[in-house]
């Protein structure tokens, strides 16, 4: 065998010989050379190079016999001259650490080249004494004054016999101990070495925490993933960090931003192991999980090690950093690093904190119930993973059972649920309830602390300044208590003028630009925490009250939200104003019983919408055509799950995208539409070039598959709650919101589906207001600056605010009648009129067909 060795850097990707772990580009790699084995048996043998890191090389030589030729001086490498300061001075110390060990193991039988270090050059550097049977007792003292003391260890703290096969399966020796220094540096980390060897807890090894992920996505029931997690943490000595374990568990209680999805993931990891994009994205279709397939890939090529040393607080420390990194470069450098020190499956979970879905099929309730009975209450309550384990970790069973509401910090809005008919809202209603106007606006929730006000989104983050610039001015001024408090609003523009609110989205900055005559406007309707304490407990008349108390109303900036009192029984009386309410042009109305109390993160409340109370659907229905779709993701990975639907344009004569459609098929049905759809479908992978001429598509919704024939493909019935203006849709810009699959009309083609012009018409249709007009004595209009008084004085409200009642119940009882014809009277003409071919009854109760 050749006893050659050399240096180099790494030109393109190859494997290290000993770990079979890639060697990166432009990374250190030395090389060795051995026989080839393809011309070992010809008549003229050549050698070929076996490359190494330069650790794994030295391990290597470490197992090698006495008489083995191996590295004894930089003279030996060649190559050495191209090797930058910093890599000679390691491989330097790396030589001298070979001669060491293997003077230690192998005694008088082994001569080394490098001459004995002098005094004055010398400093001690090995603390622990390895004894031997064939050598003396001694401590071997080397490292030159140019280089820091470095405190090298074997694996067991008290000094015994070092043999060869402790050498190769524990890796005592000293290339391990650089292996840890590396970590340190790719890690960035400001630590000494002799913290970066002190591991901490073995329960905060980051590959028990896979290998907890993996107990708890194997197990199917609820209450078996939660005791994996409580069995855990109650092992007999656990003295893990807690805190850090759980916020791993719970990725969605973490804030940070990584700035990477499945696709800018899948990139970086070509880029740095000279992957196919192709068959990555190919990968990645079939399963759904950006995570297998990278692993799958890394595995085959790369393998990763198998045993690994890194901890959750080095893997926190990276993704800290991840998220401060926003440029590609950046990302790929960084994600080499901890390719380094990660096993396979340690990589695999690191990418799902990334993704923040670690695909275990359990939420917070589930992991933190594990902890303590109680611990997912005050976690929905403040949102404060820290705070609910300081709680959790005190004795106190009482401190457990607090609200958790800790000023400044968020809490998980309650929100509402669909509600299909008045008969469904008053079958929920106890005695009374409150019947809110819903505003389209966005939710808000204003943290008062002192002088100090603070907003939060409805997803907890803060709410951007250029929304709330302007109110800052006005809510010291409506809210003039010193005390604390938190309430729960929403914000919307309004008109100053009509005092009317403006469209959803007027609020980016942009589109408030547009409107001069508009001012930001809060509608407060909850205050859920008052004066230090918490008010969720309290009955909802009860914090209606500490607002009126508490607030004063500052006109078209800051106002009490509008609502009416609705008694059990008084289903007219809610079905007028729910008319009433659509027929101004508002959204809807929220309707919330007067003893429930706030619960966050439940849909106890229920919103009622013009689309709901007809069954769902938009005032009429569109049957679409299939033009493409898309893979789905998770469990439907792998299938063709969104749809690309469209309209064909007579004038342009192609086919034009409007909306795309992931909802309203069942799993059964889903598979049986794959099945039937993939014969008639072309793979185009989202490339924009592969469109064929026949459609109109942006370049941000080209589908995963083609329809092969457009004119052979399915029609669909969509509903949405309402036309839109998007775009990037080609159809005149015209889109459906929240758009589902109510049937598949196989009695329709091409030919008979919604034309792009017959589009535009529904359109207008459905900006037209509902003619509905209530011939009520003494109605109001529905101002939304005011509310009404109530009827029977149990309920206060403010003295500015106080109204006649809509009608008086006699009054309103006499006219039902009367009304409901009116309502009958109002429908909208069909656009087909006598020649509609629409026959379903709710086509027919909502549209007249004029002869």
């Amino acid at each position: 065998m050749s006893s050659k060795f050399g240096l180099d850097y790494a030109k393109r990707v190859a494997k290290c010989k000993k770990c079979q772990q890639q060697l990166l580009k432009g990374d250190l790699r030395m090389w060795r050379m051995v026989p080839n084995p393809f011309t070992a048996d010809s008549g003229n043998p050549t050698e070929m190079k076996n490359y190494f890191h330069s650790d794994c090389l030295f391990e290597t030589l470490i197992r090698c016999r006495p008489t083995t030729k191996v590295i004894d001086s930089p003279d030996d490498i060649e190559g050495w001259d191209i090797a930058n300061d910093d890599d000679k001075e390691a491989i330097i110390e790396k030589i001298r650490n070979l001669s060491e060990i293997r003077l230690k193991k192998f005694g008088d039988k082994v001569k080394t080249s490098i001459s004995s270090p002098s005094k004055d050059s010398i400093k001690p550097t090995i603390s622990n004494e390895i004894s031997s049977k064939k050598a003396k007792d001694k401590k071997v003292e080397t490292a030159t004054s140019s280089r820091k003391k470095i405190k090298y260890e074997t694996a067991e703290e008290n000094p015994k016999e070092l043999t060869s096969e402790e050498i190769r399966d524990d890796k005592t020796n000293i290339s391990n101990m650089k292996n840890e220094q590396s970590t340190a540096q790719i890690l960035e980390s400001n630590e000494t070495n002799d913290s970066i060897q002190k591991v901490g807890s073995k329960f905060d090894m980051f590959t028990l925490f896979c290998k907890l992920c993996d107990v708890i996505a194997s197990v199917s029931k609820y209450t078996e993933k939660t005791a994996a997690v409580k069995i855990f943490i109650n092992k007999e000595g656990y003295d893990g960090d807690l805190y850090l374990l759980l916020k791993f568990l719970i990725p969605e209680a973490d804030q940070r931003v990584y700035n990477l999805k499945a696709k800018q993931i899948i990139k970086v990891f070509s880029t740095l192991f000279d992957w196919s994009v192709d068959e990555l994205i190919e990968s990645y279709n079939q399963t759904g999980d950006v995570s297998e397939t990278i692993c799958s890939f890394w595995s085959k090529l790369a393998g990763g090690r198998k045993k690994s040393k890194i901890t959750n607080q080095m893997v926190d420390d990276w993704l800290e950093k991840l998220s401060e990194l926003t440029r590609e470069k950046e990302q790929q450098m960084h994600f080499s690093k901890i390719c380094k020190l990660v096993s396979c499956l340690e990589l695999k979970y690191i990418i799902r904190l990334i993704m923040k879905d670690l695909r275990i099929s359990a939420g917070a309730k589930h992991i933190l119930e594990g902890v303590k009975k109680g611990a997912y209450e005050m976690f929905q309550n403040s949102r404060n993973l820290q705070a609910v384990i300081e709680k959790c970790q005190c004795t106190d069973k009482e401190k457990l059972l607090e609200s958790g509401i800790v000023l400044n910090t968020p809490i998980k809005p309650m929100l509402a649920e669909p509600c299909r008919s008045v008969k469904q809202a008053m079958e929920k209603c106890n005695k009374e309830m409150f019947a809110e106007i819903k505003y389209d606006g966005e939710r808000l929730q204003l943290h008062k602390d002192g002088s100090k006000f603070m907003f939060f989104s409805r997803s907890l983050k803060p709410t951007l300044d250029h929304k709330v610039i302007d109110l800052n001015k006005v809510i010291s001024e409506a809210f003039p208590t010193s005390r604390d408090l938190i309430v729960d609003a929403e914000m919307l523009l309004i008109d100053t003028n009509t005092g009317k609110p403006l469209p959803f989205g007027t609020l980016g900055i942009h589109k408030k630009k547009q409107f001069k005559d508009a001012a930001v406007c809060l509608f407060v309707f909850d205050c859920i925490y008052y004066d230090s304490k918490s008010l969720m407990e309290k009955p909802l008349r009860e914090r209606r009250k500490f607002l009126e108390d508490n607030m004063k109303e500052i006109p078209n900036r800051v106002l009490l939200s509008n609502c009416h009192l609705i008694k059990k029984g008084e289903n007219h009386k809610l079905e007028m104003l729910v008319l009433k309410t659509i027929d101004e042009g508002l959204e809807g109305l929220v309707l919330k019983d007067l003893d429930s109390i706030y619960e966050p993160g439940k849909r106890h409340w229920l919103k009622v919408k013009k689309d709901y109370l007809q069954g769902g659907d938009m005032a009429d229905t569109a049957d679409l055509i299939l033009l493409g779709a898309f893979y789905g993701t998770g469990n439907k990975g792998g299938t063709m799950s969104v749809f690309l639907m469209g309209v064909y344009d007579e004038e342009k004569q192609k086919f034009c995208t409007v909306t795309k459609c992931g909802n309203g098929h069942d799993d059964a049905t889903l598979e049986r539409i794959n099945k039937e759809l993939e014969p008639k479908m072309n793979k185009i992978s989202r490339i924009y070039e592969n469109l064929p001429e026949w459609i109109e598509c942006s370049r941000s919704l080209v589908p995963d598959f083609i329809v092969i024939d457009p004119k052979e493909s399915p029609v669909w019935e969509i509903a949405g709650a309402e036309f839109t203006r998007s775009h990037n849709h080609t159809a005149s810009g015209i889109s459906i919101r929240f758009p589902r699959v109510t049937k598949i009309r196989d009695d329709k083609n091409w030919e008979t589906a919604t034309s792009l012009q017959e589009l535009e018409k529904l359109l207008e249709l459905s900006k037209t207001k509902t003619d509905v007009k209530l011939e009520i004595d003494n109605a109001q209009s529905l101002d939304t600056n005011k509310t009404d008084e109530e009827d029977d004085g149990k309920v206060s409200i403010a003295k500015k605010r106080k109204r006649e009642a809509i009608s008086d119940n006699s009054k309103i009882d006499e006219q039902a009648a009367s009304d409901e014809e009116i309502i009958k009277k109002a429908k909208i003409p069909c656009k087909y009129g006598a020649q509609c071919y629409r026959k379903n009854v709710k086509h027919r109760k909502q549209f007249i067909h004029p002869k």
